[in-house]
Parts: C-alpha cells; structure tokens; sequence
C-alpha cells in the first residue's frame, strides 16, 4: 500500500482546520436559522469536497486506496446520519433555539474529531502491535449490530449522562439562554448557561458514538491516513446535514436495520481478517486460519446497497411517512410554545404547524386513529392553538397564511 508523506499529512490537516475555521466565522459566528437552500447547497459543496478528494485519493494511490477510502466514508457518513437522532434528541431536550444549534453542532463536531483522532491512533498502535485487536473490533461491531436490532428504549436515549449530572450539581447554571453566550449574570454572579452544558452533553455523546465508528472505519482500512481523513470528511459537513434533512430524520424508519446489517457485515470482515492473520495460542495453535476475506470493492458494493435499499423503503413505507409528520408537529409544537421568542420566527413555525396537521389529517384512517389516541401530542397541539389564539389577542404576532 502507498505510503503518505508527511508533507501530505499537513497540507491535509490544514485544509480541514482551514474549513472549520471558514465554517464558523461565515456560517456559525452569526445566530441564524439555515435556509433549506443554505443547507443543501453547504451540504452538496462538503460531500462535492470528500468525492474529490476521494477520486484524488483513487488516482494518486491506486485503485486499492481509493476503494478503501470511498468504503469508509460512506460507511462514517451513514453512521453520521444515524448520530443526528441523537443530536435532534439533545438540542430539544435542552431547547436549544433554532438558530443557536449550529453553534452546538460545530462544537460537538470539532469535539467528536478531536476525540476520533486520539482513537484512530490508539487503534493504529494497538492493531500494529497485537493482530488479535481485530477478533476485538470485530467483536464490538456485531454487539453493536445486534443493539441496533434490539431498538433503543427511551431510557437508553435519555441525554442526561453522568457529566450533565454532575455539572448541573456542583457548577452554578442559569435556567435560561442569553442568546449563544457560555456564561451571563444572574443576580450579579458570573453564572453558566444551558448552552455550555448541551454543548458538553454533544461532546460527550460524539466520544461515545466514536467506539463504534472507529472500530468499523478499520474494518474497511487499516491505512491510517485514509481512516483520518474519511472521517474527517464525514464530520465536516455534518452540521449543514443536520438542517438538510431534519424533517426527514425521523422518516428513517429502517436505517437502523441497513446500519445494523452493514457493521455486522465490517464485523464479519474483521473475524475473517483476524483468522487470516491470527497468532492467538489458543485459535488453530497459533496458526493462521486458511479462510476467504471479503474483498474490499465487495464491501463497497455491499455498503452502497444496503443504504440505498433501507432509505428508499423508508421513504416508501407509510409507517415512515406517518411516524415524520407526527414527530415533525410535535416539534413545531414544542418550539412555538417552549423555545422560541423570536415573534417572527414563531409565527413561522407555527405555519409549519398547521401544515403537519393537514398532512396528519392526509393519512390512511388506521394511522390518524392511532395519531389520536396519543393523548399527549394531542394536549401539546391544543396548547399551542391557545397560545396562538392568545398571543393574536395580545397583538404579539400575526395570523400566517393558510395558502
């Protein structure tokens, strides 16, 4: 395999470091809401980026490489996807105004790269030093294959960890944002705000998504720099990713299924990698095991389509359909009435609102009586229709357009 310069290894650690920069001071610097427009343009431009890069990589190092590196940040990228639900799932919980989670994202991106790189050279070293890390790494995927197939309670996707615990219990907090600012005054003490504490709930929450992307990268490549480098693109354009297709997070009824199939699959790959090279004692004496590896454009080919077939029978199931106006009206809901203040922006959100609700009111007759009996999302937009009728009332903000 093609070695990397070192003078290769710069120029490529101070490009992504100059796009992290260009990302906060024209994009995240100044609070606002990203367009869909803004979104998908950013979003196209950073995966246009990777694909370059990729190509680069196929080029200048062969077909091998170039394989390897096109596996691994599909594979980063898909597993990016699935972090965004816990994302959405923080920056609610703590409502978070729309316009200050870029700041969040951005910061838990440079956390969560911080924190891959630290693990990509772990693994490197300890792979270069014990072949059997590999029946290891292997071993992670396939519990972690069989987690996504058990589902997630929601106790298990509750964000309060251990560090917001003990923040919150010995560090002085506010109850309330003062715009994206880490502290404020309260009573003329120098105090934290929420926005400090989401921001370590998504650094804490990308270390631990790490454990897993990590292993599955090195199951594809045990080429360190290509392992960097996918998974830095992958983070890159996460955050413009993230307002692209938040309405269609939850439409993803089945990526847990694809995701699930694809690291059992890096695990498999892993075993049979670790056989091949085995040294254990106790495996076939120490000797390594004749079995067939699964080639790498095999996997390639076997990653793109598990997602294209989980995405598109998402798109297509009507559970998926229902499951995303429901949980998109919950929000909207919860934002007119918990999280936003800006009057024009409320007025905004709750148009949104009253689309969802004629898409809920669209749906077979089966879903919108299953939709009803969801006693608490049907308290939650009954409030919101008084406080609308409250605040039009008190002169506080407009009718929106039902056109």
């Amino acid at each position: 395999m093609q070695q990397v310069t070192g003078m290769v290894w710069v120029l490529t650690v101070l490009g992504i470091v100059g796009l992290l920069v260009f990302d906060f001071f024209f994009h995240v610097r100044r609070a606002h809401v990203p367009r869909l427009r803004e979104a998908a343009a950013w979003t196209a431009a950073y995966v246009s980026i990777a694909v370059l890069f990729g190509v680069g990589v196929w080029v200048f190092g062969g077909s091998t490489m170039g394989a390897e590196y096109f596996a691994g940040y599909v594979t980063e990228e898909a597993l990016s996807v699935d972090n965004l639900f816990v994302f959405l799932l923080l920056l609610s919980s703590f409502k978070v105004p729309r316009a200050d989670q870029q700041k969040v994202l951005l910061f838990g991106i440079v956390v969560s790269l911080l924190a891959r790189t630290g693990f990509i050279l772990l693994g490197a070293a300890l792979i270069n030093s014990f072949a059997w890390i590999f029946y290891i790494f292997g071993l992670i995927l396939l519990v972690t294959a069989g987690n996504l197939l058990r589902g997630k309670s929601e106790e298990e996707e509750t964000p309060d960890n251990v560090v917001i615990r003990l923040a919150r219990r010995f560090l002085r907090t506010s109850d309330t944002y003062d715009g994206d600012k880490l502290f404020t005054v309260v009573d003329g003490r120098r105090v934290l705000t929420p926005m400090l504490l989401v921001m370590v709930a998504i650094g804490g929450t990308d270390i631990l998504f790490a454990l897993d992307s990590i292993p599955a990268i090195f199951g594809l490549t045990q080429n360190v720099y290509l392992v960097f480098t996918a998974t830095a693109f992958s983070l890159l354009g996460l955050r413009q990713l993230y307002f692209l297709i938040d309405g269609l997070l939850d439409r993803l009824v089945y990526l847990s299924y694809g995701l699930a199939a694809i690291l059992a699959l890096i695990g498999v790959k892993l075993v049979l990698h670790a056989l091949h090279e085995n040294n254990v004692p106790f495996v076939n004496e120490g000797e390594p095991v004749d079995v067939v590896e699964i080639p790498t454009a095999l996997s390639l080919a076997l990653i793109v389509g598990l997602l294209v077939i989980t995405v598109v029978a998402s798109l297509l199931s009507p559970r998926g359909r229902a499951r995303t106006y429901v949980s998109a009206a919950r929000r909207h809901a919860t934002e007119f009435l918990d999280i936003e203040t800006d009057a024009a922006y409320c007025d905004e959100i709750y148009h949104r609102l009253l689309v969802e609700e004629a898409n809920l009111r669209s749906l077979p007759a089966r879903h919108r009586e299953r939709i009803r009996r969801e006693e608490d999302l049907m308290e939650l937009l009954n409030r919101a229709h008084r406080e609308h009728e409250d605040r039009v009332a008190d002169g506080r903000c407009y009718v929106p357009s039902t056109t």
